[in-house]
């Protein structure tokens, strides 16, 4: 018998302790998060005590070892993306920032004392983080930031403005990406420290269970070791961005799957000219093609768990994941929203929900664009970006 939601059987891949994840995770997305999403949509609004509450689930940094972290497997993480995705992305977006993000900087890059003030609260959900880098004129071309930090003595002075800051004005502690005299440098930086203030972007129509900020920095004074000790250059922070791209490839098809299973469920039940509309061969075709779509992409995001599990994964590679199954995920959204028709653009369905966030999915952490051109310069050995 074929089942609908796994139509090649790809569970009888994952591991007992791969499938208790997604289990466990799922079912917190099903009591907690579905019964709500369309609600926190609709106003705009993260609740912020589901950090404690997904800090007890195990999932903030659930793929670092130590410090309180889980050390689950990448296809262990991959997968839990994928369930909270299927509830909403702004949900897997926080999970994103806090654990692949600001907690794994600290972890890869920080010093012992960063790590262990942070890194266990952060995984409990007490400490919220967040990960600033892109600023309103550079995103794509982080390297071209204004942010600065300069010493003072054996102090630094952080002066600048970031954008686009997911987890933002709820953060404790702000991961700040700046210019200095030796280069691209990271620092730690507390939400309480002196001329850090940070305002929300609003009337957003995407992302919208998620916080989404300004960060300004007026001549910050921080310790000598609030710096990363070992992130040096731009490339330190994509090592983390890296991170959290490798957790879209997953959470895309979580999405994907929640408007698919909509869309199927709605053929099904929904009665035109005396039948299911399920029964009509365009539907169909639309179905047969997201559900192949589906499986595709979750073929490819459980081959990079893999690779990523066995060390072998390179960066370009997980360009080539969050490029195609963001692009996959948003088509079978917009098909999905075709056949519910009109109660396709209702949160009364997750389909129209789900299909705006994908838009801000398709955007950030590296645009369509960007990850079109890193795979570009992998085939070609040329770059089309310097």
């Amino acid at each position: 018998m074929i089942d609908a939601l796994d139509f090649l059987g790809l569970d009888a891949l994952l591991s007992d302790e791969e499938r208790l994840v997604r289990t466990n995770v799922g079912a917190f997305v099903r009591g907690r998060v579905l019964p709500n999403a369309a609600e926190w949509f609709e106003a705009g609004t993260f609740p912020k005590e589901l950090a404690r509450e997904l800090g007890r689930l195990g999932v903030l940094g659930m793929h670092l070892q130590g410090y309180d972290c889980a050390g689950a497997s990448a296809v262990a993480y991959g997968l839990a993306c994928l369930e909270l995705e299927a509830g909403d992305s702004g949900i897997r977006s926080f999970v994103s920032v806090q654990g692949s993000l600001a907690m794994h900087a600290i972890h890869r890059f920080g010093s012992e004392r960063q790590r262990e003030e942070w890194l266990p609260q952060m995984a409990r959900g007490e400490r919220i983080g967040c990960f600033a880098l892109s600023e309103a004129d550079f995103g794509s071309n982080a390297s071209g930031m204004r942010t600065s930090a300069r010493r003072d003595g054996s102090d630094w002075i952080l002066h600048g403005t970031k954008m686009w800051i997911s987890n933002g004005s709820v953060a404790d502690v702000a991961i700040v990406w700046a210019r200095t005299e030796e280069g691209i440098r990271g620092f730690v930086v507390p939400r309480e420290t002196r001329g850090f203030s940070a305002r929300d972007v609003t009337k957003k129509l995407s992302l919208r269970a998620s916080v989404t900020s300004e960060l300004s920095f007026d001549e910050c004074r921080l310790p000598a070791d609030a710096e990363l000790p070992e992130a040096r250059g731009l490339r330190a922070a994509f090592t983390s961005l890296d991170e959290a791209r490798y957790g879209i490839v997953w959470g895309a098809m979580g999405a994907a799957r929640s408007c698919y299973a909509s869309a199927l469920s709605y053929a099904k039940s929904r009665v035109q000219f005396d039948r299911p509309i399920g029964a009509f061969q365009l539907v169909q075709e639309r179905l047969v093609d997201m559900v192949i779509e589906l499986q595709k992409g979750m073929l490819l995001a459980l081959h990079l768990g893999r690779m990523k599990d066995d060390g072998r994964i390179t960066s370009p590679q997980v360009s080539f994941g969050k490029l195609n199954n963001v692009r996959a995920a948003l088509a079978i959204a917009r098909s999905a929203r075709a056949v519910l028709g009109a109660n396709g653009v209702t949160l009364e369905y997750p389909v129209i929900r789900h299909m705006n966030n994908l838009e801000s999915v398709y955007t950030y952490e590296g645009t369509n664009e960007i990850h079109t051109l890193v795979v570009g310069e992998a085939i070609t050995g040329l770059s089309a970006l310097r």
